[in-house]
């Protein structure tokens, strides 16, 4: 594929090609930018996605991201949170997402993924089963579902609420609708829909 190039160096192109969101052009760029820059700028790189590897783990308990020997997370292990409100995301990005809002003062939930029949993703596949088990036995209260607004979400969510069904807890979804300084000539349909759906007294 890259003739014109040494082994070594279509190799890490080859690897930064399949990171998401990075095509062949941005995978060369990345790849020329470490051969010219100082030898410590990519040993630093090399140690640091070592010491991802080696050093991180999944709560036992939440399936975020620890450090390893740090089992149950910080989050889950802080008594200051409320034991009793439990956030169902996607992915630990989503956490990272809620946090930086300050708002939230409950425990989480990580799914690590969505039901997508298409890709040959089940219920199995994710941490739905350890979600069911979480609900019965800490006594939660209120599960919000913060799946994203996707057709694979949407789906997830309402797996999760059948399953949850008969249980004695709120279960909420995160609003939907306009964003904070937007326009509603520039809003489509769909979101405008949610945004008249899911209003709030003032």
């Amino acid at each position: 594929m890259y003739p014109a190039v040494p082994d070594p160096v279509e190799r890490l192109i080859e690897a930064f090609s399949r990171l998401p969101g990075i095509g062949p052009k941005t995978a060369s760029r990345l790849t020329f930018y470490l051969l010219r820059a100082p030898e410590a700028e990519g040993l630093e790189l090399a140690e640091a996605l070592q010491a991802m590897r080696r050093d991180t783990r999944l709560c036992s308990t939440c399936f975020n991201i620890t450090s390893a020997g740090a089992d149950p997370c910080a989050l889950c292990a802080d008594p200051q949170r409320e034991a009793q409100l439990l956030c169902v995301v996607e992915e630990p990005l989503d956490v990272l997402a809620i946090e930086r809002t300050g708002q939230y003062r409950g425990r989480y939930h990580v799914l690590h993924g969505v039901l997508s029949p298409m890709e040959g993703v089940g219920p199995e596949d994710l941490k739905l089963t350890e979600l069911l088990k979480r609900v019965e036995s800490e006594g939660v209260e209120e599960v919000i579902l913060a799946t994203n607004p996707t057709l694979e979400g949407e789906a997830t969510a309402m797996y999760i609420k059948r399953q949850l069904e008969g249980q004695p807890l709120r279960l909420t979804r995160l609003a939907r609708g306009l964003p904070s300084g937007g326009d509603l000539e520039y809003a489509d349909a769909n979101t405008l829909a949610q945004a008249l759906a899911g209003r709030s007294e003032m």
